[in-house]
């Protein structure tokens, strides 16, 4: 049930991706996501998903792993797919059952919607499965920093989204652990109506935040054992500096923008 999160996760490698800049994978990151968003067609999504998958290609990571971490968000898609298809309206009936009918725009609504979240989804993971936890902090700290002469904690606010992102992977491990265990001891989360259900998920819930609230007491004693005192003063190992590949990594998201915005120009698909 569990085992299909990868948000959070890191592959180590030695691809182009994953020797870019953090700050250039974060801004890239954030640039993907605006162009999905740009998109008015299928023609977009579809050279969208061409330079995403040809990203995930060049570093390694096996597609049906990428593919595996839509299964968490697969009820949110089914579900605006649907939302979509019967509450869309159009004049190009293609079946009704009653008052509940299914018109042409609707179905090419909902499609749209289901693709532009799959692509958000696989679009995010690449930034987390190519970039250290350690390397993702000194990014978004880096990005952050400017905005230090309006006193924002720019160390800290990096710090805390890098550890959130860390153990996300170890909580769901946690959680499937706690879920084998309450189902040998007779526990039963699959059947019953959604009150039942939710009910219990209380025997997995409890033990999971008193696990969670364990964790981050031991990692905040950790810290404070090796006299972590935040970002004034740190000296890092390795020094964040952009390179010809951060250069040419940018220009293909421009080059990207354009074409998307090219084709919402000119109606296509």
């Amino acid at each position: 049930m569990l085992k299909g999160v990868t948000i959070g996760q890191f592959f180590p490698g030695d691809s182009l991706i994953h020797r870019l800049d953090p700050r250039t994978k974060l801004l890239a990151t954030i640039a993907l996501i605006a162009i999905v968003f740009v998109s008015q067609g299928f023609a977009g999504f579809l050279l969208i998903a061409a330079f995403v998958l040809a990203c995930c290609a060049s570093t390694g990571i096996h597609l049906k792993f990428l593919f595996r971490g839509l299964k968490p968000i697969l009820f949110i898609v089914l579900f605006t797919f649907a939302l979509n298809l019967f509450f869309q309206s159009g004049t190009t009936v293609l079946l009704q059952l009653g008052p509940v009918k299914i018109t042409a725009e609707g179905l090419r609504m909902a499609s749209f919607m289901a693709v532009r979240l799959i692509l958000l989804v696989v679009s995010s993971q690449l930034l987390t499965l190519t970039t250290s936890p350690i390397a993702l902090t000194d990014g978004l700290e880096s990005l952050f920093r400017p905005l230090e002469v309006v006193k924002f904690p720019a160390h800290e606010i990096a710090m805390m989204m890098s550890i959130a992102l860390r153990f996300i992977p170890t909580l769901m491990d946690e959680a499937d652990k706690i879920m084998k265990a309450q189902k040998a001891r007779g526990a039963d989360f699959e059947t019953g109506n959604l009150l039942q259900r939710a009910k219990a998920m209380v025997p997995l819930l409890v033990p999971l935040f008193v696990g969670a609230f364990r964790r981050a007491e031991e990692l905040a004693l950790a810290m404070d054992a090796r006299c972590y005192r935040g970002g004034a003063g740190r000296t890092r190992m390795h020094q964040l500096r952009f390179k010809g590949i951060d250069a040419l990594a940018a220009l293909a998201v421009l080059a990207l923008l354009a074409a998307v915005i090219a084709l919402n120009a000119f109606h296509v698909w």
